[in-house]
């Protein structure tokens, strides 16, 4: 059974201007370390400059493998709750998004899901070899992707948070459900490099 395996990372630490720091550099090259002895066949990359710059910093570990931009990749809110559905956290979150930004949030999640989040189709010949792809995204697609892997209700990718290098992989096999083999993985950073991109406050361990 041919496998496509999705590795997915948030882009590295990033400053206000949303350009990548010397911080998240180091994060995406050891991000780049820990995937080298992987067979990776692309790495795909979000339109904005920090997804970009992570990406061509991790993928100088993976020589053979082909850079690229995909615009499905780039950062969105995805599905706007109703009301009933909204945390309380998260409440104000969503003021102001009409209807217009909501339907182009769900179109481009939609269009991620169609490029991605598919098993590979049958081969001509029979035989196909399985599929190694490193997505350098954001953290609502992460969490996107994470929810519908799950078949979870459109509203629960909200809360679902990933460090910047955090390491996702998702594994698509054809007539089986989408297997999450990690969530959010920072084994490839030392501690004072793990956490960031997260909210001040709470328990690190």
């Amino acid at each position: 059974m041919t496998t496509r395996r999705l590795y997915l990372a948030r882009h590295g630490a990033a400053d206000a201007f949303g350009e990548l720091t010397d911080i998240g550099r180091r994060q995406a090259a050891l991000l780049g370390e820990r995937l080298a002895s992987v067979p990776i066949d692309a790495v795909w990359h979000s339109p904005l400059s920090r997804a970009a710059a992570s990406a061509r910093e991790l993928a100088r570990h993976l020589p053979d493998a082909p850079v690229a931009e995909a615009a499905e990749l780039v950062d969105h809110v995805p599905y706007v709750p109703a009301p009933a559905e909204t945390p309380p956290s998260w409440a104000g979150f969503f003021d102001g998004y009409d209807d217009a930004e909501a339907e182009s949030g769900r179109r481009r999640a939609e269009a991620l899901v169609t490029r991605f989040a598919q098993a590979p189709g049958p081969a001509a010949d029979g035989a196909r070899p399985d599929t190694h792809e490193v997505l350098v995204t954001h953290a609502y697609q992460i969490a996107w992707l994470v929810r519908h892997a799950l078949d979870a209700p459109p509203s629960r990718w909200l809360g679902l948070n990933s460090g910047n290098t955090a390491l996702t992989v998702i594994e698509y096999r054809t007539g089986l459900p989408p297997a999450i083999v990690m969530f959010n993985d920072m084994s490839h950073l030392p501690a004072d490099l793990r956490w960031t991109g997260f909210p001040a406050g709470g328990v690190r361990l």
